[in-house]
C-alpha cells in the first residue's frame, strides 16, 4: 500500500517532530495483522490492554502508557490514515484510553481503542458513546484518496445520536472529511449559525436541529459491494412464486451491479393489476441489495412541500418526507419504494409532486428546503409500482426500467392457494396441515369465487377465512379436523 512519510525517523532534539507514517487501508475489521495503528516496542512489550493517553501530536507523537513503573513513551510509527484527526484529537483533549492490542516484532499492533474514566482525565465532550461512534464510522469509511488531508470516515453507531453542538462540532474536528464536500461546508456554515448571538434564538434551534440531522446520516461512497446470485435467486424464489421473467430481469440487474459495483443509473417500475405482488417484489430486492427501504405513497402526497420540506422561516419548520428517509435508515444508501407512482402527476396547490422526484431519480442530488443543502442522492435506488403505467409522465417513464407484472392463471392461483397461502396462515395459527383439508374440489370453488379478481388479495383473505373457520371447530366443537367440500366452502365464503 502506498505510504505518506511525515518524518522519516523520530528526533530526540526537536520534541515537534512526527514520528508516523501513514498507511491506506480500506480495513473495517481491524486485527493485530491488520491494525490501526503501530507502536514501538523495542524497550518493552506491551500488554494486551494498555492504558494511558496520546500526547499532543503538536509536540510529540507518542502514546504514554500508564504502567507499574509509571509512565513510559513509546513512539507511534504508523497509523490508518484515516484516523490521523481523531488520533490529534485525542491528544490535544488529554482523553484517557484504552488500547487493545498484540505485540509483534515490528511493533504493538494496536486494533481497538476505547475511552476510560482514569486519573481524572477529561471526558469526551460529546454524549456517552461518542468514541465509539467515530471508529465505527472511520473504519466503515475508505481511504482518503489526499493522505495530506486524511480525516475520516461512516459508520453506524446505531445507540449514538450526535444532538449538543459540541458533540457535532467534536465529529466535524475528528471525522469531518467522511462527509460530502458540500454538507462538510455547508455544516461549517450552520455551526457558526447555531453558535452565533447575532441571530434569533429559532434560526440557532433550526441550524442545530439540521445539524444533528446531517451528522447522523453515514454518507456513503458509490462503491457498491458484490452480491451472491444464487442467494438472490433464492430469495426471490422464497418470497415469489412463477414470474420467472421479473426474476430474470432483476437477476440481471443483479449482475450489472457486480461488474460495475455501482446500482444502475436506472430504477425498477413494477407495473400490472392490483394484488399481483409489487410491492413484494420491491421489498425482496431490497432485501437482495441488503439495504434500509423506505415508502413514498404517491397517492397521499398532494403537495411538494411534503417531499422537500418547509422553509426555515416557519416556527413549525421540518425536513420532508425525503430527508426524513435519511434520517430513518441513518445512511444515504437506501431502496426507495414508490407506491402508485401513475398517481404522483395529480398534485394540488403549490405544485407538482413528480417534479420533485424527477430530481431524486437522476442522482444527481435534491434539495430540502429545511436543510438548505443539495442532499446526495447517488446511494438511492427507486423501485416504483404503479396499476395504469399509462398515467404516468414521460419524463418520470424515462427513470426507470419497466418491468411488466402480469395477472396469474388459475392454475397458479391453485397453487399459490393451496402451497403458499394456507400452509403460511395454518402455520400462524398453528393448525397442523391435516387439521385443515381443502379437497380439490373446494379448492376449484375458491379459484372460482374469485375467478374475475385481479391478483391473489382476496385468495390470502379466503385462506385467512378458512384457517380460522377451522381452528373455531376445532377448539369450540372440539373436533379433531375439518375437511371443507365446495358447498362447505361457498357457503363460507358467501
Amino acid at each position: 500500500m502506498p505510504v505518506f512519510d511525515f518524518s522519516s525517523t523520530p528526533d530526540a532534539k526537536n520534541p515537534s517532530i512526527c514520528t508516523y507514517t501513514t498507511f491506506q487501508s480500506n480495513e473495517s475489521n481491524p486485527s493485530a495483522e491488520h491494525p490501526i495503528m503501530l507502536i514501538d516496542n523495542k524497550t518493552q512489550e506491551w500488554k494486551h490492554h494498555s492504558c494511558g493517553v496520546f500526547t499532543n501530536p503538536v509536540k510529540r507523537t507518542t502514546f504514554e502508557f500508564q504502567s507499574d513503573n509509571g509512565t513510559v513513551s513509546a513512539d507511534i510509527l504508523k497509523i490508518d490514515s484515516r484516523f490521523v484527526s481523531l488520533l490529534k484529537w485525542l491528544g490535544e483533549n488529554h482523553i484517557n484510553v484504552r488500547l487493545s492490542g498484540g505485540n509483534r516484532p515490528d511493533g504493538y499492533a494496536v486494533y481497538k481503542i476505547s475511552e476510560i474514566a482514569y486519573g481524572g482525565g477529561t471526558k469526551l465532550s460529546a454524549e456517552n458513546g461518542f468514541l465509539q461512534f467515530i471508529i465505527e464510522r472511520l473504519l466503515a469509511s475508505s481511504a482518503p484518496e489526499n493522505l495530506e488531508e486524511s480525516d475520516e470516515l461512516d459508520e453506524t453507531g446505531d445507540d449514538m445520536k450526535l444532538t449538543s453542538l459540541q458533540s457535532i462540532t467534536d465529529f466535524m474536528t475528528c471525522a469531518g472529511k467522511t462527509l460530502p464536500d458540500n454538507i462538510r461546508l455547508w455544516a461549517r456554515r450552520n455551526l457558526a449559525v447555531a453558535r452565533s448571538h447575532e441571530v434569533t434564538q429559532e434560526e440557532r434551534r433550526h441550524a442545530q436541529r439540521a445539524l444533528s440531522i446531517m451528522m447522523n446520516i453515514q454518507w456513503k461512497n458509490n462503491y457498491f459491494e458484490s452480491i451472491d446470485p444464487v442467494e438472490a435467486r433464492r430469495i426471490l424464489d422464497e418470497e415469489l412464486y412463477g414470474m420467472e421473467k421479473v426474476k430474470q430481469r432483476i437477476i440481471e440487474t443483479i449482475i450489472q451491479i457486480n461488474r460495475t459495483h455501482t446500482l444502475p443509473a436506472y430504477g425498477l417500475l413494477l407495473a400490472g393489476p392490483a394484488g399481483t405482488g409489487k410491492s413484494q417484489v420491491a421489498y425482496a430486492v431490497a432485501r437482495i441489495l441488503k439495504l434500509p427501504w423506505t415508502t413514498l405513497d404517491m397517492s397521499s402526497i398532494n403537495d411538494p412541500e411534503q417531499l422537500t420540506g418547509s422553509s426555515r422561516i416557519y416556527s413549525n419548520a421540518k425536513p420532508g418526507i425525503i430527508m426524513e428517509a435519511f434520517s430513518m435508515a441513518g445512511e444515504s444508501n437506501l431502496v426507495f419504494i414508490i407506491n402508485e407512482l401513475d398517481k404522483a402527476s395529480n398534485g394540488k396547490g403549490n405544485g407538482n409532486p413528480a417534479d420533485v422526484l424527477l430530481t431524486l431519480l437522476d442522482n444527481l442530488g435534491f434539495t430540502d428546503n429545511y436543510m438548505e443543502c443539495m442532499i446526495p442522492t447517488v446511494g438511492v435506488y427507486p423501485i416504483a409500482t404503479a396499476n395504469d403505467k399509462d398515467k404516468i409522465s414521460a419524463p418520470l417513464m424515462s427513470r426507470f426500467a419497466v418491468i411488466d407484472i402480469p395477472d396469474y392463471t388459475p392454475e397458479e392461483k391453485k397453487i399459490i392457494f393451496s402451497k403458499f397461502a394456507l400452509p403460511k396462515v395454518l402455520k400462524r395459527m398453528s393448525l397442523r396441515e391435516e387439521e385443515c383439508i381443502v379437497s380439490s374440489e373446494a379448492l376449484d370453488a375458491v379459484i372460482k369465487k374469485y375467478e374475475n379478481t385481479t391478483g391473489i388479495r382476496d385468495l390470502e383473505q379466503a385462506a385467512e377465512h378458512i384457517a380460522a373457520h377451522a381452528l373455531y371447530q376445532i377448539e369450540v366443537n372440539h373436533v379433531s379436523k375439518v375437511e371443507y367440500t365446495a358447498k362447505m366452502v361457498e357457503e363460507l365464503l358467501s
